[in-house]
């Protein structure tokens, strides 16, 4: 569900909550769902950095980090063209046991409008790679990859 300048999403993942975690938290891990490429250093005033595709390299920094529950960070794009500057929009992360599984609530927030839709896109694509990959799964290659940055 999304609204004027936010994005939220709702799903579970068949892992446990500090599997799913360090798919936030491990680069290595990350871009197996998300980017070609990244660095992260997942404690408050840590660096976010992820080369989600070619020219497109999303840059904030770890706000609130809480082992295996929740994390929060800010989230922009270096060069924007979009109006979403590096850090100038949140994103928070919660992590929810729940049977084996975990319940992962993820918000999106302080976007401008007219960003709101291609986020939204990009996220639903990434987070249905996140499940896959959590859960143990190969989500294969990234078809929103070019292939110069896939060749880097």
């Amino acid at each position: 569900m999304d609204s004027a300048n936010s994005i939220r999403r709702e799903f579970t993942i068949d892992a446990d909550a500090a599997t799913v975690f360090a798919f936030f938290t491990d680069p290595q891990r990350l871009i197996r769902w998300m980017g070609v490429s990244a660095e992260l250093d997942p404690r408050p005033g840590g660096i976010f950095l992820v080369d989600v595709n070619s020219g497109w390299v999303a840059r904030g920094e770890f706000k609130e980090v809480v082992p295996v529950t929740r994390l929060a960070y800010t989230w922009g794009w270096d060069g924007s063209n979009e109006n979403v500057a590096p850090g100038s929009s949140l994103i928070e992360i919660d992590l929810l046991p729940k049977n084996g599984s975990t319940l992962v609530c993820f918000s999106h927030s302080g976007l401008p409008a007219p960003a709101v839709p291609g986020h939204s896109e990009g996220w639903t694509h990434y987070l249905g790679r996140l499940a896959i990959a959590a859960a143990g799964g190969d989500p294969g290659p990234d078809p929103r990859v070019t292939r110069s940055s896939a060749a880097e």
